[in-house]
């Protein structure tokens, strides 16, 4: 399994290898590579024209009178003629690798994206983001880069190539001799190149993803960075990254450096002219022979001098295949299961004997149990590290149990189609993600049918309206990226406005009032309760009020259920809960009597059996 959820649209491509994973996308574009090659095979035959017809024009000179010139004039014509029609399908050749190489481009990033989001949890908690962005903006980039210029020129050269072994022989068969010693021996010097800077461009890709792995994480950090007085730090830890990416480059170049075909074309020069002038003496070529023949031979400087270019392009850009194909093919434990359960969620929620660590071998949650009756709250209480936020994490199956079960309406939540389970679970978490778009369109984000009054009612129960009239653009007012330009309050407001808008069965709320004062609270909380009524509601909270109200509360301690019952049951047969309610600070407006007694209570029996 690749990925734990796939869009709805289909990827036909080869994913074993880089090279065939290339060339199932240049398959999908075989029209624009037809016209390419097309379109380099007529460049370079009508290039190979201009030597043949001025050789031609050299033994038209040699003769006298009015044929000779009108044969010049002729051939004059004739070589603007076939340089028109060149420009011509130059000019198609390179628009189709244009369009070639951005669809490639296109269609490359539109399934690398659809793959990561479909990843697990698991799999991005493992990768920094600066490195995944490396690979989704660079390295395809540098597929476009592979299919042009590189694959562009290596077509275009290879035609170059071709075309002095075409009209060599056409000259005299045995010219063929050293044009096809060069091509032999340009062919293995590319190999020999490619083999050579392709694990040279694999590092070069690798330590600017490293670098820009660094780069993301000190921007995302800067805070603490400034706060720390650590610049200089940074600055240095950067330079040595961007010091390695230049090492890296600079051997690249030492390899093309020594490049041989630049010398095998000056020996070919050479011996093709010492051949031509030894057939000459022999009165087999004359003058325009000679001159034709080496105008083919000078064809060959254009492969030369620009495979050096595109197969570096090529080296680099199978590297980056790789890169990108080593994210898609990484296997998930995860899967969407696309023929599962995709009913109504009515909301009864239960554990079997649950373990789950995030890590091989480091379970967080031991052996958990309990129910959670449709329409009914259940309350998660335990000092931070006890297991909390794990718990709701197995719900929606942002993972997957180790061991046991998690059932929703007495299925495995693994035989729920997974896009009809999260879609009937929200969670609103202390950590507020707001992505940078309008109020609105955060409201909405899960909905795909909206209208304006909906968001607007959502914003009202969550007490989010008043704050958002008072923006310039109003609900039209765009969210700094991760709602940093909103107070702590004001995102969770939002966050719950959400959650009112998509009315799900089943409700999650992690801590999500801890950034709100208690006068706005107060508003929130009767909202929030409305919105608990009829549907399922898991709370996470250190409010004594909240954890009052809920039908029923599970103790956690290290990873393990040391209690459950009520509030009420628990302060009488509950130490650990005793000491966790003792510890939380209610405010002094919304103590009630039962709160009170609920603290006399947990502080007794703090005193007489501490931890």
């Amino acid at each position: 399994m690749s990925s734990e959820f796939v869009v709805n649209k289909t990827y036909n491509t080869n994913r074993t290898v880089a090279w065939r994973f290339v060339l199932s996308h240049i398959r999908h574009h075989w029209f624009f590579g037809f016209t390419l090659t097309l379109g380099a095979f007529g460049n370079a035959m009508l290039a190979s024209a201009i030597p043949y017809f001025i050789g031609q024009g050299f033994d038209a000179i040699s003769e006298e009178g009015e044929q000779a010139i009108q044969a010049i004039i002729v051939i004059c014509f004739t070589i603007i003629g076939t340089q028109v029609l060149r420009s011509g399908v130059q000019f198609m050749r390179n628009y189709s690798a244009e369009l070639f190489a951005q669809r490639i481009e296109r269609d490359v990033r539109d399934e690398l994206y659809a793959i990561l989001l479909g990843k697990s949890m698991k799999f991005h908690d493992s990768k920094p983001v600066g490195e995944i962005m490396a690979r989704v903006t660079n390295d395809v980039r540098e597929l476009n880069f592979m299919m042009n210029p590189g694959v562009n020129l290596i077509i275009g050269s290879s035609m170059f190539l071709l075309a002095p072994l075409i009209a060599s022989p056409l000259i005299y068969p045995p010219l063929i001799l050293v044009p096809a010693i060069f091509v032999t021996l340009h062919v293995i010097v590319q190999i020999y190149f490619v083999r050579s800077v392709h694990p040279i461009a694999e590092k070069v890709r690798a330590s600017f993803g490293d670098m820009n792995a660094r780069l993301a994480e000190s921007l995302d950090g800067l805070q603490v960075v400034k706060g720390t007085a650590q610049e200089d730090a940074e600055i240095d830890r950067f330079n040595s990254l961007a010091n390695t990416v230049r090492d890296y480059y600079i051997k690249q170049g030492r390899i093309e450096a020594r490049y041989l075909s630049f010398l095998l074309l000056g020996l070919t020069f050479v011996g093709a002219l010492t051949h031509s002038a030894i057939l000459y003496n022999q009165g087999i070529l004359d003058v325009g022979d000679i001159v034709a023949y080496m105008g083919q031979i000078y064809l060959f400087g254009f492969p030369v001098f620009t495979s050096l270019f595109s197969l570096s392009r090529i080296a680099s850009g199978l590297a980056s295949s790789e890169r990108i194909l080593a994210i898609i093919t990484e296997e998930t434990d995860l899967g969407s299961n696309p023929t599962g359960t995709t009913q109504p969620v009515e909301g009864e929620i239960e554990f079997q004997n649950v373990s789950f660590g995030y890590q091989d071998g480091a379970d967080v949650l031991h052996d958990i149990s309990f129910t959670v009756e449709p329409g009914k709250t259940l309350a998660l209480v335990g000092q931070t590290g006890s297991g909390k936020t794990t718990i709701t994490k197995l719900i929606n199956r942002t993972y997957d149990t180790r061991e046991g079960r998690v059932l929703v309406d007495g299925v495995d939540v693994r035989d729920w189609n997974l896009g009809a389970l999260r879609s009937q679970i929200s969670i609103i978490e202390q950590d507020i993600f707001l992505f940078s778009r309008t109020v609105a369109e955060n409201i909405a984000f899960g909905q795909d049918e909206w209208t304006q009054e909906e968001i607007i009612e959502s914003a009202k129960k969550a007490q989010a309206h008043d704050f958002i009239q008072g923006f310039a653009s109003g609900y039209e007012t765009k969210i700094g990226q991760r709602g940093v330009t909103l107070s702590g309050g004001q995102r969770q407001r939002l966050a719950i406005a959400r959650a009112f808008q998509s009315n799900p069965p089943i409700l999650i709320l992690d801590d999500s009032t801890s950034a709100i004062d208690s006068a706005t609270e107060d508003h929130i909380q009767k909202a929030i309760w409305s919105a608990a009524e009829g549907r399922t509601t898991i709370l996470i909270t250190h409010r004594l009020s909240q954890i009052r109200w809920a039908d029923k509360i599970v103790v956690l301690r290290q990873g393990r259920i040391v209690a459950q019952g009520t509030h009420e049951d628990l302060l009488q047969s509950s130490k650990d809960y005793q000491r966790i309610f003792a510890r939380y600070d209610e405010p002094e407006n919304g103590a009630s009597a039962d709160a009170q007694s609920a603290d006399n209570i947990a502080a007794n029996g703090a005193a007489t059996n501490m931890e």
